[in-house]
């Protein structure tokens, strides 16, 4: 009997695998328990954001999937619990390493386009949101996205209403070797964003919102190829929300960055192969 392919999911989880040796070590300190490894933590994790399901789901399917478990070594089964520990020990400085090396596996071109999104908090506690007196129901997502393979390159998240002009700058400042030229709407139009840009080498293609004659003008001048690669951004905030879900599912703001880092990162996993 010939031996089977290896399924889409199979590939999947040995990249991760991959991702998450170069990564981090192997044990989180030399007093871990080493029943189970970073690796495998963070294979499972990806996994639970891919399948867009629970950690007591994911097990139970789990149990079914001998060839996933030998992808990993994963002789034992964790509880549910084990991995929300995983979830909550892994800081955010760690995914994001894993998404920068994430970016990496793919070719990626330069222009890159920025958008923001809303992600629903649908799960959150609504004692808490009392407490906190949190009155705003979405997570503001803002993308860079390479426009040729529709790689994630960085993100931001923030629980405020921060105007994208203000976001902007710090993802320029972080992604100055990845871009080359920057795609943006006219929610981006301010010339603080355009001097920053030229500064780190990189030629801002942005809309003017048009409240002259001379805007309207550079509006028309404005090469349309390049800008309208923009969309690639809408394409991506719309496949993730597809496929890993419109809402986010933990409670607290701090894991929930942490979810959509760990989202962005199974995109650009999925998009490697």
């Amino acid at each position: 009997m010939e031996a089977l392919p290896k399924s889409r999911l199979l590939r999947f989880v040995e990249q991760a695998m991959h991702l998450a040796r170069r990564a981090v070590a192997r044990y989180s300190s030399k007093f871990s328990k080493r029943r189970y490894t970073l690796h495998q933590h963070i294979v499972l994790l990806c996994l639970k954001v891919r399948k867009n399901t629970t950690y007591r789901t994911l097990l139970d399917e789990l149990i079914e999937m001998p060839r996933i478990r030998s992808a990993i070594d994963l002789e034992e089964l964790p509880s549910p619990s084990t991995l929300c520990k995983a979830f909550n020990r892994l800081g955010m400085a760690v995914w994001r390493v894993l998404l920068n090396l994430s970016v990496t596996l793919l070719p990626t071109n330069g222009v890159v386009g920025i958008d923001a999104s809303g992600f629903d908090r649908s799960h959150a506690s609504k004692h808490y949101t009392k407490r906190t007196k949190l009155t705003i129901q979405q997570l503001k997502v803002t993308l860079l996205v390479d426009t040729r393979v529709n790689a994630i390159i960085d993100l931001h998240v923030t629980t405020t209403r921060k105007h994208d002009s203000k976001i902007a700058p710090s993802l320029i400042r972080r992604n100055t070797d990845d871009v080359t030229i920057l795609l943006g709407d006219k929610g981006y139009d301010d010339q603080k964003i355009r001097t920053l840009a030229r500064e780190d080498g990189v030629r801002p293609v942005i809309k003017h919102r048009g409240f002259s004659s001379l805007h309207k003008a550079w509006n028309v001048r404005l090469d349309a190829d390049i800008h309208g690669q923009r969309s690639q951004n809408e394409t991506v905030n719309s496949r993730i929300k597809r496929k890993y879900g419109e809402f986010v599912r933990s409670r607290r703001w701090w894991k929930q960055f942490r979810e959509l880092v760990v989202g962005c990162l199974t995109h650009n996993i999925d998009k490697a192969l």
